[in-house]
């Protein structure tokens, strides 16, 4: 197909010759000096940009920067040798862990299936806690008291894991960390609900009671902070909405249904899509800290399972397969995840 220049040009009626359109010459003339635009800006709003260099380093030294210790996953392990030396291993710690007939193989398929669980819970349970606290927060009409219970909720955020892990125990366990029975067992126990002897051996050494004790204190924990975004979402919504159902003669429970929940459904997708993104990115110090050798069998996630392998058997290699695999499984879910959202209501991160 031949192109002819009265294609892109239009042409002078008196005096015959070809001229560029104005919107063309315009985006020719943006193009042409894009860069340069870019470079104003910059010099313009450089207290801006200056701001994202700590944050660039961090990215730099701590997400990208190890990547180059994967290829331990396919390199045969050295202790003192640098990763670019190390022979070739091909997917050898992979075939291990898949399917390896040793008892590794099968401490690594309950650590992975321990994490889908434990990560399924949390979006089951923990994902709508958030949303339904927002709902209540904007019921309050107080300013204070609405104040007050969003501070109480957001607390448990700002202590550390490891403050939170020794509530826990203390919690379930007494005034001792390793003895004794806690207010929680003692009511438990006073309801009927365990035994005496389970209560007085401790919550945390059952192990049908772990993920139950890890899901409470993670809604606990992030209820409050998660509810936040969902909060911001709901005060956004115009008031002419809500006068409108109103009008019809929507109550409360209809105006969440129909408008509350509606106006800020754009906002769950994306974070129920970063949820799943990070579906099994177990809290790694939680569970370390929660966990012993009698609940090994439910409380064994990927993260400390690489975690043993890699420092307590110094089999790096492995470890470093085993949270490969966790990670690539999560990139899968994300993208999954994105291209269901997109389809299902237009609405994704990407």
């Amino acid at each position: 197909m031949s192109v002819k220049a009265a294609d892109y040009l239009l042409v002078d009626e008196e005096t015959g010759k070809y001229r560029m359109d104005p919107e063309q010459a315009v985006r020719d003339d943006v193009e042409k000096h894009y860069w340069l635009h870019v470079g104003r800006t910059i010099l313009k709003d450089w207290r801006l940009y200056l701001m994202l260099v700590p944050m660039i380093l961090v990215f730099l030294f701590w997400r990208y920067f190890p990547m180059y210790e994967l290829l331990g996953c396919f390199k045969r392990y050295e202790e003192v040798t640098p990763v670019s030396e190390r022979l070739f291993s091909g997917f050898s710690y992979f075939k291990t862990l898949l399917v390896g007939s040793d008892s590794l193989s099968t401490d690594f398929w309950r650590a992975m299936r321990n994490t889908f669980l434990l990560s399924f819970y949390g979006l089951l349970f923990g994902f709508p806690m958030p949303i339904i606290l927002a709902l209540f927060f904007n019921e309050v009409r107080s300013d204070i008291a609405r104040s007050i219970f969003q501070v109480m909720t957001y607390l448990p955020k700002f202590m550390s894991t490891v403050i939170m892990t020794s509530l826990t125990i203390m919690l379930v366990k007494g005034s001792s960390l390793t003895n004794g029975m806690g207010v929680i067992s003692q009511l438990f126990v006073n309801l009927g609900w365990i035994s005496p002897e389970v209560g007085a051996a401790g919550l945390l050494n059952q192990p049908n009671l772990f993920r139950a004790i890890y899901q409470i204190t993670g809604i606990w924990e992030g209820a409050g902070y998660d509810s936040i975004v969902f909060f911001a979402a709901i005060i956004a919504i115009s008031p002419t909405s809500y006068e409108a159902a109103q009008i019809d003669g929507a109550g409360k429970m209809a105006q969440m249904r129909y408008v509350v929940l509606p106006s800020i459904l754009s906002t769950v997708v994306i974070m129920l899509i970063t949820r799943i993104g990070h579906l099994l990115s177990v809290g790694y110090e939680k569970v370390l800290l929660l966990y012993n050798l009698n609940t090994y069998v439910t409380a064994d996630v990927v993260s400390t399972f690489a975690q043993r392998q890699g420092i307590l058997s110094n089999a790096k290699g492995i470890a470093s397969a085993a949270e490969m695999m966790n990670n690539i499984i999560g990139m899968l879910l994300v993208i999954g995840a994105n291209t269901i959202a997109k389809k299902a209501s237009n609405t994704s991160l990407y």
